[in-house]
């Protein structure tokens, strides 16, 4: 019988006290074989987040999150290994001409995803948009494509940190999903174990992001990095603007053909620059030379996208859904627009069908929103600002209602200048 137990864990924290690496240990052990109760964890995490955790505490928390399953291998992939993790924004698909980039440019991308959950879409939803496209993937295939190719997106086993699985759940329905502890915890231990070598991480602050202000983004990104840094994985972290959404599609199969049209060598100028950026970043922390810009430019990432689709059942030339109904809202004055808030886009692509407010729900491959004009965009009466997609039209009404002061117009006219996109870069030490 265990020295230790769950409600004395449960008073030290609730006390102040900073917990020790053994009562850490335990509690993730013994939660994750269901021998402390839900409400016992439930207090616990309620504790966690009024009174927070020291450095060593989130450590000993990760790594025992990561101990509680599988530990990944990929020393046998052949190429230098790195990935990337975004804590969510609206329109933000990076990921998807990311990750053929950087495996151009010489390195493997074990991009392990996940799925869309209020208004910030996820990866696998929108690649599931493709023709066949399959997201799970066997340890052994994983390690194989990136072998070959050096881009995987798929979804993570579940014995990878199954502590993690348990805990996000139980955080989403006892008011505790917003402490920065668990929230650094959550994402490194799952990054952490699928066994990258390099991490960078895009941690979003704005209006449509997770986290609102740019002190409390900073803070969860030097935890991140340090807990990386802790665990063996060169991890770096850039703060970026999630104010507007990154690109014109918000969706599932509209933010895919976005993506392709990046790789093509076109698309919205802020999601190349934001993909390049990351890619920079990536390629730097395992030590390449390539210029990713001039390999997105030389059509490789292409080549990679369409090996990496293909590798998974996918068909990249079918043609993607489409809407069976779709709403154009248009402007009523004319001037520049000076504002596109993103979490008001982000909620209307939702109601349309775009995510789920359940895990369990299904979401739509062909509804969204389209964003025709972006701050800096002069407008004229009547043009229009967004065009709605989804195959429920009753959804219209409430997307509608968000979208009503998603947009702001300066009538004068005046000059407009732009944010910048990338806010700032966290590295180790």
């Amino acid at each position: 019988m265990s020295a230790i137990a769950a409600v004395d864990v449960i008073r030290a924290k609730r006390d102040g006290a900073a917990l020790s690496e053994a009562q850490i240990e335990w509690i993730i052990d013994a939660y994750t074989r269901h021998e402390v109760a839900e409400e016992q964890m439930s207090a616990l995490l309620m504790a966690i987040l009024l009174n927070g955790m020291t450095g060593a505490e989130i450590a000993a928390w990760t790594t025992a999150m990561i101990a509680s399953g599988r530990r990944m291998d990929l020393s046998t992939v052949g190429r230098p290994t790195v990935d990337k993790h975004s804590t969510g924004g609206v329109g933000d698909k990076i990921s998807l001409p990311l990750v053929p980039l950087v495996a151009a440019c010489g390195a493997a991308v074990p991009q392990l995803s996940g799925r869309g959950l209020g208004h910030t879409g996820g990866t696998l939803d929108k690649m599931e948009s493709i023709a066949g496209w399959r997201a799970t993937l066997s340890p052994r295939e994983m390690a194989d494509q990136l072998s070959s190719i050096g881009a995987v997106i798929c979804a993570a086993s579940e014995d990878l940190a199954p502590a993690d699985r348990k805990l996000y759940a139980l955080r989403d329905v006892t008011g505790t999903v917003e402490s920065i502890p668990m929230i650094a915890a959550s994402i490194m231990s799952k990054k952490i174990a699928e066994g990258t070598s390099a991490l960078v991480l895009d941690v979003k602050v704005g209006t449509g992001a997770f986290m609102k202000r740019a002190d409390h983004a900073a803070e969860l990104a030097r935890t991140m990095v340090a807990l990386g840094s802790r665990e063996g994985v060169r991890t770096s972290a850039l703060l970026t603007d999630m104010s507007t959404p990154l690109g014109r599609a918000v969706g599932n199969a509209i933010e895919v053909a976005e993506s392709v049209e990046v790789l093509a060598g076109g698309g919205p100028a802020d999601v190349v620059e934001l993909t390049v950026a990351l890619a920079r970043e990536m390629v730097s922390l395992v030590g390449l030379s390539a210029d990713p810009a001039q390999v997105l430019a030389s059509g490789k990432a292409m080549d990679a996208w369409r090996s990496m689709v293909l590798a998974q059942g996918g068909d990249p030339d079918a043609p993607l859904p489409t809407p069976r109904f779709r709403e154009v809202v248009v402007a009523d004055e004319t001037g520049v627009v000076t504002e596109l808030d993103a979490l008001p886009v982000g909620l209307a692509a939702w109601r349309l069908g775009a995510g789920r407010a359940r895990k369990e729900h299904a979401v739509q491959a062909a509804a969204g929103v389209l964003c025709l004009a972006k701050p800096g965009d002069e407008v004229r009466v009547g043009q229009p600002l967004f065009e709605l997609h989804t195959n429920t039209p009753d959804a219209f009404t409430a997307a509608l209602a968000d979208l009503s002061g998603a947009i702001r117009i300066d009538p004068t006219g005046a000059a407009f200048d732009r944010p910048a996109l990338v806010l700032d870069v966290i590295t180790e030490g």
